[in-house]
């Protein structure tokens, strides 16, 4: 029964789209680049009109430890003084993404990079939560190898069933910089039904993980996401040690938060007091108290909204 019921859960979790919106290319100088597949005719990504690499992408093709190749693109940004590691939602690819990663680059002064998990998009292999633990940890490696990229100058943001491999790297790495979650999960199996205990069968224990998180946590919700409930980021919120001022989307759903302005406000806001905020000052305050002292302001804001007492 509990291999049936991990089984449904997987289902839940993993929607790739069919076909890829993107495709890889190699130039004769060995370079990769990518084409956008959407419409009718090939467009290159991040190129110019003549379908010249841009200088500001990197289109790279990373090996994972269970034997998959994953796509992932890197975005530099001159004036960035961090670096934002994207782990995108169940039903999106890197072709689709690429405006907003542009946008995040821009608006948030930040380094992006971004990849597509084990069969999705242009990388290979299948889906499954082991994969995408694999894949993030392969992409942070290459960012430590090729980009000179410290934890400490390193912010994790997972959206949906991103969240999963974002708070399986964050719990790992005490010195992060800071974590984003954006419609995050309490678990796989408490998306599909409402347990209020953690099985064995269960995926993506984010409820587990987030306790070991050491630095601030920013978590973005809707409050009218009907795919992942609001109190999926309201519990995950309330366990962090280091909880960030939260931001409760009135009226949002699952994937649309970016078109409200208080998400790009209230990112940039996090940005920018998280480039202020040096790993010594975390290690004095022991990171748990940091914002202890507005924990019952905000507590009190999110009580406040009209979202009712079910349970996830």
């Amino acid at each position: 029964m509990g291999c049936l019921v991990s089984q449904l859960a997987s289902k839940f979790a993993f929607f790739p789209p069919s076909p890829s919106t993107y495709a890889v290319k190699k130039s004769d100088g060995g370079k990769l680049s990518a084409v956008s597949t959407a419409g009718s005719m090939p467009v290159p990504i991040g190129g110019d009109n003549n379908g010249s690499p841009s200088s500001s992408l990197d289109v790279l093709l990373l090996d994972t430890k269970r034997g998959n190749k994953i796509v992932a693109f890197y975005l530099r940004n001159p004036c960035a003084r961090l670096t934002l590691l994207y782990s995108h939602g169940n039903a999106a690819d890197l072709g689709q993404l690429f405006d907003l990663f542009v946008q995040l680059k821009a608006n948030l002064r930040v380094n992006l990079m971004g990849y597509d998990y084990s069969g999705y998009g242009a990388s290979t292999g299948k889906p499954s939560e082991s994969n995408t633990y694999a894949d993030i940890e392969a992409v942070y490696e290459c960012l430590e190898t090729e980009y000179g990229v410290s934890q400490e100058d390193l912010i994790l943001y997972g959206q949906s069933v991103g969240s999963g491999p974002t708070l399986h790297l964050a719990a790992k790495l005490p010195r992060l910089r800071g974590v984003v979650l954006h419609s995050a999960i309490l678990s796989g199996l408490r998306v599909v039904c409402r347990v209020k205990f953690t099985f064995c069968c269960d995926i993506y224990k984010n409820v587990n993980k987030i306790r070991k998180v050491k630095c601030p946590v920013l978590v973005i919700h809707g409050t009218e996401d009907d795919v992942v409930n609001w109190l999926h980021g309201n519990g995950l919120w309330k366990m962090a040690k280091d909880p960030y001022e939260p931001l409760w989307i009135k009226g949002g759903g699952h994937c649309n938060l970016e078109l409200y302005p208080d998400y790009i406000r209230h990112l940039c806001k996090f940005i920018k007091e998280m480039e202020n905020i040096t790993t010594s000052i975390r290690a004095q305050n022991g990171n748990v108290d940091a914002w202890s002292h507005l924990v019952n302001a905000w507590s009190a804001d999110a009580n406040a909204l009209n979202v009712g007492d079910q349970v996830v």
